[in-house]
């Protein structure tokens, strides 16, 4: 490998075999590089939320909503498995984004105690615009790899992930 193509991880690995010979640091190779990868990527995504005026929650709350299809509609307990918050965060979400004209509530007509969280008009597009933004700054992240690289990555990545994302 000439020094052009070496990145920071390489230099830390060597300093750390040089240090401690008596450890394995293989596993720097691939996680150190997903640790920076997953910086650079939360930089994009704040500043493509910034851009439409979204924080990364609303962000996730909205998108939730978007994947469920027209009416684009989920009950607060669907939301809640969806983003991975609790109850009470969620409940203050809603509030939050309800106030902002992002989404609204209305009586759930198949449970009479329940209630529906569905986008508003302007959440719609709001979301729409802001994902469209977050594509284009991920493709940007991908640029240097070819179609066949990215799928050979994101196979890896979800051998890697799959006990993690077990439901248990």
């Amino acid at each position: 490998m000439t020094e052009d193509a070496r990145d920071e991880v390489d230099r830390l690995v060597a300093a750390w075999r040089t240090e401690r010979p008596d450890l394995d640091v293989e596993p720097l190779q691939v996680l150190s590089r997903v640790s920076r990868l997953a910086k650079h990527l939360d930089r994009a995504r704040r500043a493509a939320f910034a851009e439409h005026d979204l924080e990364p929650w609303e962000f996730d709350v909205l998108t939730a909503l978007r994947r469920a299809g027209k009416p684009y509609q989920l009950s607060p307990g669907a939301l809640l498995r969806a983003t991975l918050v609790t109850s009470g965060t969620m409940t203050n979400r809603i509030d939050r984004l309800a106030q902002a004209g992002l989404v609204r509530r209305r009586p759930d007509p198949d449970d009479r105690r329940g209630v529906l969280v569905s986008l508003t008009d302007t959440g719609l597009a709001r979301v729409d615009s802001a994902f469209s933004d977050l594509l284009r700054r991920e493709h940007d992240l991908l640029s240097s790899l070819g179609p066949t690289d990215r799928r050979a990555l994101a196979g890896l990545l979800r051998t890697l992930l799959a006990p993690f994302d077990s439901p248990t």
